[in-house]
């Protein structure tokens, strides 16, 4: 142990413990030194040179650990033998790349959006995401054609047909994506020898897999981890079950505590206690869980163990969130002297979360000027965000889509990885039309549109004049902002997944408020059970300061559901 650290007796359980584990966390349980710990005392074994690998299922999560592990100088350079990354990319990498695809002509690629592509037979056709198609057959998925607003009845024939001939193309060129990577990923482990020779080469290289985060796993995941296993790998898992939001992917909360118990009583190991936030904040987590799972408290152990700070409900009126939210969002971080760019409000959509900062709101659209002035728009709210790289590649799309050189969005990968744009030479020019579209102070929509026409231009390949491609629009100025000098991050909770922050505001619906609340009360249905998990993550994130948005008429039962397990709250009306 190092002098800084002061393991509680189950952090030290867990550091010490060697063979398999299944580990179950609360939220600010520590767990991420706790691994750093871990991986400590592997990589300072001379007596074992293999290395060990670490996998979450996001990007945010895999950050936060190689940040962590690379500033207590624990991480060899070069990184061999040891894997840092997603479950994705560990794939790739160990099951595919090395081997290749079958199909492909080509050494495959990776792909990121080809599931968006767009499948259009014919240009007056209704187009359907490439993800509505099994990747196999073509056939149609019905249920998410119709989730997309395709008609039940109208025939499909057409679209399935398209759809195989673009798959079969992808896969000759080698543009593939994580769902061709985990289907090649199950056919492989089907055939025993490859599984069994591959199994021992993982073992000769890896001492100890950590699976971080594997309430995101979907089921097909577990098998993978199994294998693992079955394989003579030493796996660590590590999990809180009431974190799972990613339903929307397969993935699993019943599976996973059905999963645990194949390991022995001994190997399962709880991490218990908050070393991140407030007592106020640890009280309110708890009642943020469902009925279920409230029977362990959440007790406030870190430096915010003594800050009475309440958790505030912002009660705002109307049928959507106003700025308001984030303006009292403001006033309060201020009041701690909290800065605002670590301060994000979070909500389960973009724009809801989005709204509350002030950001313009539109509808999705397919008009040019449009697209492009949500994504300059989109950018400059990104600053402090940490996605201002995915906000410049947003733009990077718009403007190929303009000039006319993808035919949809969804193109906009298999574009960059033909035309070998990976290295990202493009950036320098999309940041200079980015600051010359920077919407200033004392400029009408009009001369935005000028501005932009004259910039995009010159790259135009298509038929007809840019002036045609970027028509006018009554709602261009309302699509057109700069940022606040002082404003507060607009995020997801799936983005914020695994990071920590001096405060958050978490917004709720009208929609899903009702919902989430009678799920809490123990009195709703298991549908809305990912939505409270999704509020129960985000508020979680919060170190000092816990700020809840919530509907006016809801605000009053949100406050008695906290209150009862012993939070601190205050009401506010905006």
């Amino acid at each position: 142990m190092t002098d800084a650290y002061s393991p509680t007796p189950e952090q030290e359980a867990i550091v010490a413990h060697e063979g398999p584990a299944f580990v179950t966390a609360c939220p600010g349980a520590g767990k991420t030194r706790t691994m750093v710990e871990r991986a400590r005392q592997l990589m300072t074994d001379d007596d074992d040179r293999r290395g060990v690998a670490f996998l979450s299922f996001t990007n945010a999560a895999v950050d936060e650990l190689e940040s962590r592990l690379r500033s207590f100088n624990i991480l060899p350079t070069p990184l061999f033998p040891s894997f840092i990354g997603t479950f994705d990319r560990f794939l790739w990498q160990f099951f595919v790349a090395p081997f290749g695809m079958e199909g492909c002509e080509v050494a495959p690629r990776l792909i990121p959006d080809k599931r968006e592509w767009q499948i259009q037979p014919h240009p007056k056709m209704q187009p359907l995401p490439l993800r509505a198609f099994d990747r196999q057959t073509g056939k149609v998925n019905r249920q998410v054609a119709a989730e997309l607003g395709y008609p039940a009845d109208r025939d499909v024939s057409r679209h399935e047909a398209h759809a195989l001939k673009v798959l079969t193309a992808a896969l000759t060129k080698g543009h593939v994506d994580f769902d061709d990577v985990r289907q090649c990923v199950r056919v492989r482990l089907g055939d025993k020898a490859f599984a069994s020779r591959l199994g021992t080469a993982l073992a000769a290289r890896f001492r100890e897999v950590v699976v971080d985060e594997a309430q995101d796993c979907n089921p097909e995941d577990l098998e993978i981890v199994q294998w693992l296993r079955d394989s003579g790998l030493t796996v660590k898992v590590i999990c809180d079950p009431n974190q799972s939001i990613y339903q929307f992917r397969g993935g699993v909360t019943d599976e996973l505590n059905k999963f645990g118990a194949r390991f022995d009583a001994r190997d399962r190991l709880p991490m218990s206690g908050n070393f991140r936030s407030t007592p106020a904040i640890c009280s309110a987590i708890v009642a943020l869980r469902p009925p279920a799972s409230r029977a362990s408290p959440d007790q406030a152990l870190g430096r915010h163990k003594g800050d009475l700070t309440p958790v505030y409900i912002l009660a705002y009126g109307g049928t959507a969130v106003p700025d308001a939210v984030g303006k009292r969002f403001n006033e309060i971080t201020k009041s701690l002297e909290i800065l605002s760019a670590d301060a994000p409000v979070l909500a389960s959509r973009l724009v809801t979360a989005a709204k509350a900062i002030g950001h313009p709101s539109l509808e999705e659209t397919e008009h040019m000027t449009l697209v492009l002035a949500r994504a300059v728009t989109d950018f400059y709210f990104s600053f402090g965000l940490g996605n201002r790289r995915e906000t410049l590649v947003g733009l990077h799309r718009a403007v190929l889509l303009i000039q006319d050189k993808i035919g949809s969005l969804g193109e906009y990968h298999e574009y960059v990885a033909t035309n070998a744009l990976d290295d990202g030479r493009w950036r320098p020019e999309i940041i200079e039309i980015a600051a010359a579209l920077r919407f200033a102070d004392g400029m009408d929509a009009g001369g935005w549109l000028t501005i932009a026409r004259d910039l995009l231009g010159p790259g135009f390949i298509g038929t007809g004049t840019i002036g045609q491609r970027l028509r006018s629009h009554a709602k261009l100025g309302a699509a057109l902002a700069s940022p606040p000098v002082d404003f507060h991050p607009a995020r997801t909770i799936h983005s914020a997944k695994g990071m920590e922050f001096p405060a958050v505001c978490v917004v709720l619906t009208i929609k899903k408020a009702g919902d989430i609340l009678a799920h809490l009360e123990g009195a709703g249905g298991a549908e809305a059970g990912e939505d409270a998990r999704k509020i129960y993550v985000a508020a979680s994130r919060a170190q000092q300061l816990l700020v809840m948005a919530i509907p006016k008429s809801k605000a009053t039962r949100l406050s008695l559901l906290l209150t009862s397990f012993g939070s601190a709250t205050v009401i506010n009306q905006i």
